[in-house]
């Protein structure tokens, strides 16, 4: 199922992220982690692109879209980067992902290389977004930005960026994470202006742990509002704790965007099933609230 074709049920679509273990050894013991995610009987669920895109990483990612796929009977929206590709290669990899019945691609544009060397064939998403829907067959997400990408110089290029996606082909978006909803309502209000159409769902990620948040602000520049300084504070020596005052902030956060009718939450699960358990109870519970 295309998941363009989700947005159109007029109720908020909720979906997880997973990633691929480090080693090729460990694919088999995730499948326990996918069953407990899919019984939960999210509306999509997707499979972060290895980083650097080696060969071992994006065949480990392969696989777990093919178990979600073809085993779990969800759909599976495969990460798909073009930084440092080429069009053969890609092209090759998108006739896998065919044959696999996977119909879903997150199309990014991924990070620089670290060592100088070029790009490939592709500068920007909107070139991948471009070719995968020449090619057909597949429903495209992109990436947006509620407080602007950390590489753009300003709100007007980084929505114009989103512009060029849409005209490409993108049928979705799933936005980059934050830590206030006002930042997400303000851009969804903005992208609208600009012409942009297509459903986009929000990204929300549980914080787990001090250095997992400063290592996520670092590389996204997303802002750590008053509230979640605080939480650090009380809750900075007690790890446990502070995994479960960052729970409930994002499930706090997604209430309130299931509550004013945002097009989709996604939910950054970090392979924990037992995030995904609680915020699933709660999703269920405002939707129900929201539409009844």
């Amino acid at each position: 199922m295309y998941i363009s074709h989700l947005y159109q049920k007029n109720a908020t679509v909720l979906s997880f992220e997973v990633f691929p273990p480090k080693k090729d050894s460990d694919i088999e013991s995730i499948d326990g982690v996918l069953k407990d995610f899919a019984d939960l009987h999210p509306d999509f669920m997707s499979v972060t692109y290895g980083a650097g895109g080696s060969a071992q990483t994006v065949s480990r990612s392969k696989k777990l879209a093919d178990k979600i796929e073809n085993t779990f009977h969800l759909p599976a929206l495969f990460h798909l980067t073009c930084i440092g590709a080429d069009k053969k290669r890609l092209g090759e990899l998108l006739l896998q992902l065919r044959q696999m019945k996977i119909q879903n691609i997150l199309a990014l544009r991924g990070d620089f290389p670290g060592d100088g060397s070029g790009t490939g064939d592709y500068t920007h998403a909107c070139d991948l977004i471009r070719q995968i829907k020449e090619e057909g067959g597949f429903c495209v997400g992109a990436a947006c930005y509620p407080e602007g990408h950390i590489d753009c110089e300003s709100p007007e290029l980084d929505r114009e960026y989103l512009k060029r996606k849409q005209e490409a082909g993108a049928d979705f978006f799933i936005s980059q994470l934050f830590f206030e909803n006002r930042y997400f309502f303000r851009f969804l209000n903005d992208a609208r202006k600009s012409g942009i159409t297509v459903p986009i769902s929000a990204g929300i990620m549980p914080i787990l742990s001090r250095n997992q948040i400063e290592r996520m602000i670092f590389m996204c520049g997303a802002s750590l509002p008053g509230s979640i300084v605080k939480l650090l504070h009380r809750y900075g020596d007690n790890p446990a704790d502070l995994r479960k005052a960052g729970i409930e902030y994002a499930l706090h956060q997604a209430e309130d965007l299931i509550a004013n009718g945002a097009d989709g939450v996604h939910l950054y699960t970090m392979n924990h099933p037992d995030i995904a358990q609680s915020a699933m109870w709660r999703f269920r519970r405002e939707k129900t609230a929201n539409h009844e």
